[in-house]
């Protein structure tokens, strides 16, 4: 295949997002860079990147050339790293990232087995309830709770998530009980504020028709962490959309009850996915690691013990 190496160095440049940058990480001199990039844009007859003297970016053509240009380079090095590092135990350190409270309830937990297992690996735990760029930020792998992959990454899935709508006795007791989705809008709703969520509410029903309702609620506390949803819950403050990995005690353990038997509810997210960048060497140390979360997870949290 021709003008593989210049496709190389035409994707170095792109995610090192400079010339500069590029030549060092590839050791070679700026303008080696620059000639092989020109060589390759000559080759195609298409104009590859646009260059001023403070910035860089890529043009229409680019773009396409670059996502082909990233999965040569990506196979080649995977090729390279089953040759030589195939039978090579993990080791190094895993910079990993997780929404806060799923991360404290569910994935520090699965890391003691994975550090005693792998005892040549260090793990750098970074828990933040927002979107993370995993090339900007240097993590090699990212726990997202999302409905879809994010265009241009790769995902393992791990676990479904389901939502249930639940309460304490003592606020039922003083409020009553929602018979219907509809019903919802009297009550006093909190709401988990994660992305997507919103005042917003829909569900399915389980059987018959199976017809979707949507209902606007309120109510008088909104939180980014479903643990401190979960708290809210158990002192009677009110009901919530909730997700069943973070009230499965509670419900088996009579603190809150089930709602709405008959509806299923439909949320923003649905699982929780390892995310890395197809562009990136899956290194022993992080497929090691994927490995690990899959299993870990093979049995969901609430049906283990």
């Amino acid at each position: 295949m021709k003008h593989l190496s210049e496709m190389a160095i035409f994707a170095k440049v792109v995610e090192a997002k400079s010339f500069s940058a590029a030549a060092r990480q590839l050791n070679l001199t700026k303008s080696a860079v620059s000639k092989q990039v020109s060589r390759l844009e000559q080759a195609l007859g298409v104009r590859l990147l646009n260059r001023t003297t403070r910035t860089l970016s890529l043009t229409g053509e680019g773009n396409a050339v670059y996502e082909h240009c990233a999965r040569l380079v990506a196979a080649a090095e995977a090729a390279e790293l089953a040759a030589s590092q195939l039978v090579a135990a993990p080791r190094g350190t895993i910079r990993l990232s997780a929404p806060v409270s799923f991360g404290t309830q569910h994935i520090a937990p699965a890391l003691s087995g994975f550090l005693a297992r792998y005892p040549e690996t260090r793990i750098e735990l970074v828990l933040l309830d927002r979107f993370v760029d995993l090339a900007d930020e240097g993590f090699d792998l990212v726990i997202r709770l999302s409905g879809r992959l994010p265009e241009g990454h790769v995902a393992r899935h791990l676990l479904d998530i389901d939502f249930i709508v639940c309460a304490a006795p003592a606020y039922l007791e003083r409020h009553g009980t929602p018979q219907t989705p509809a019903d919802l809008a009297t009550h006093n709703c909190l709401l988990y504020g994660h992305e997507g969520f919103g005042s917003s509410w829909t569900f399915r029903q389980k059987q018959g028709k199976q017809d979707e309702q949507r209902v606007r609620v309120a109510g008088n506390y909104q939180v980014n962490s479903s643990e401190a949803v979960r708290n809210a819950l158990c002192d009677g403050l009110g009901l919530a959309l909730a997700p069943c990995l973070t009230v499965h005690d509670d419900l088996a353990n009579g603190v809150l009850h089930a709602l709405l038997p008959d509806w299923q509810a439909i949320a923003p997210f649905n699982s929780a996915q390892a995310v890395y960048l197809p562009n990136r060497q899956l290194s022993p140390k992080v497929r090691a690691l994927i490995d690990h979360l899959v299993e870990h997870f093979a049995v969901p949290p609430y049906r283990k013990g």
